[in-house]
């Protein structure tokens, strides 16, 4: 573990330095495109930030190759090469669609590509194990086509979710909790080889993540454009068939004693692409309701609109925030509740509780109107939404504004000001709450 958990902080903390200088390039190159309709941003806001994760992907790679333990995933097979060569050419391609943008079809076929180099080099799906069925083998081309599938449609999920600050970012990075979990206890708990790679690719997708997520929280200083979220989602997508793709059964079965037994034992490797699909299955939903949504209006499914769930969730009255937690709060639940499947009964009460706790999280987050006022020591760590704000009285609609000392007036009856005399004094408004100036 200290091996995986090292190699993640690495590309952690490798993502979070460059992020700055990369912020700084894309400003000096114009990656700053105007606001469009469908945004919700109010300023330019510079891209690119796909190159700096590819690059603590790079340093992710490079320390992991120096590392004992690790080296299994870099002599026994071609995946490190694999998807680092995929993944170079997708973050060039998204690059270019930050900076100078790029068509659809295009967009498509690159990615296509991308994905058509990583299956070139093994990193495909060779059979489908059915539960109670048995194992169907694909033929290579077979395999190519469903693996270049799940590639694109992957991407395009990740893609689709990234319209809010840190949204995409935070998501993918729940998901590959989820994944590395889940192969980890397959790599240490079954001893399963084939298991190596997609638990190192989970914990490098999450370095890049957490190491990005700072800079892009709300309001983001700069966006990872899709030069990050088709990166990101290749890389998921990776995992997720180096994980549920190309593992033996017969090894499987030789652990857990019968095909029959191994089939309950181990439901995600025996149900292909269950794991990747239920864990983004937010994202997955509203790729699927954005293409039917354009094609029922007569639109091209790459047409751009703001019907997405993300925005839904702001027009019916949720923060920008709120909406982005909302939206952590599912991918968690349901990325639980599918790992759930595998953890042993002894151990399911931990995951239960977990599972209750993000539930009523939800339902919390899930109504507009809630505000909690927390106590007065903790306003330096919450929102100024969430601090005290006294209440109005019924008689007269006067408010009670003892508890906000920006807001309190004076013996004279004015408000007293702390702030430089340049800057424009706050005006209060009879029956109303006080407007400030900025400061």
């Amino acid at each position: 573990m200290r091996e995986y958990l090292l190699t993640l902080f690495v590309s952690a903390a490798v993502t979070y330095l460059l992020t700055g200088a990369v912020r700084r390039f894309a400003i000096a190159a114009g990656a700053m495109p105007e606001i469009r309709a469908r945004d919700v941003h109010k300023e330019p806001t510079p891209r690119l930030g796909g190159m700096a994760m590819f690059g603590g992907l790079c340093a992710g790679l490079l320390i992991a190759r120096q590392l004992p333990g690790m080296e299994v995933v870099f002599t026994d097979s071609t995946d490190v090469q694999a998807l680092l060569s995929g993944c170079a050419l997708i973050c060039l391609l998204g690059v270019i669609d930050d900076k100078w943008g790029v068509d659809a079809v295009i967009k498509l076929l690159g990615q296509a590509l991308a994905a058509g180099v990583m299956v070139w080099q093994g990193i495909v799906i060779l059979w489908l194990p059915i539960p109670g069925h048995g194992t169907y083998s694909l033929s290579p081309t077979q395999g190519a086509i469903l693996t270049i599938a799940v590639v694109v449609i992957t991407i395009n999920a990740v893609n689709f979710v990234d319209g809010l600050d840190g949204l995409a970012a935070g998501m993918v990075c729940i998901a590959g909790l989820a994944f590395f979990a889940y192969a980890y206890r397959l790599w240490f708990g079954y001893g399963i080889d084939g298991a190596a790679a997609p638990t190192m690719f989970t914990a490098l997708l999450i370095g890049v993540c957490a190491g990005f997520l700072p800079h892009n929280l709300h309001p983001a200083r700069i966006f990872m454009g899709d030069s990050g979220s088709m990166l990101i989602g290749l890389m998921l997508a990776a995992a997720a068939i180096t994980l549920t793709g190309r593992l033996d059964p017969d090894v499987i079965s030789a652990q857990s004693g019968s095909q029959t037994f191994a089939t309950h034992k181990l439901v995600p490797v025996y149900i292909p692409l269950v794991l990747p699909f239920a864990v983004l299955i937010v994202p997955l939903i509203d790729l699927v309701m954005a293409v039917t949504r354009r094609g029922w209006a007569g639109q091209s499914p790459f047409a751009a609109d703001k019907g997405h769930l993300h925005h839904r969730l702001l027009e019916i009255g949720h923060s920008h925030s709120r909406a982005v937690m909302i939206m952590y709060f599912w991918s968690g639940l349901i990325a639980s509740f599918t790992v759930l499947i595998s953890v042993r009964p002894a151990r399911r009460p931990i995951v239960y509780a977990g599972l209750g706790f993000m539930a009523f999280g939800l339902i919390v987050l899930l109504l507009p109107w809630f505000r909690p006022h927390v106590p007065r020591w903790l306003y330096a760590v919450v929102p100024p939404r969430y601090r005290g704000r006294g209440r109005r009285r019924a008689a007269g609609g006067e408010q009670d504004i003892a508890h906000d000392p920006l807001l309190a007036t004076d013996a004279s009856g004015e408000q007293p000001w702390h702030g430089p005399e340049s800057a424009t004094r706050p005006v209060a408004r009879s029956g109303s709450r006080a407007q400030r100036g900025p400061l």
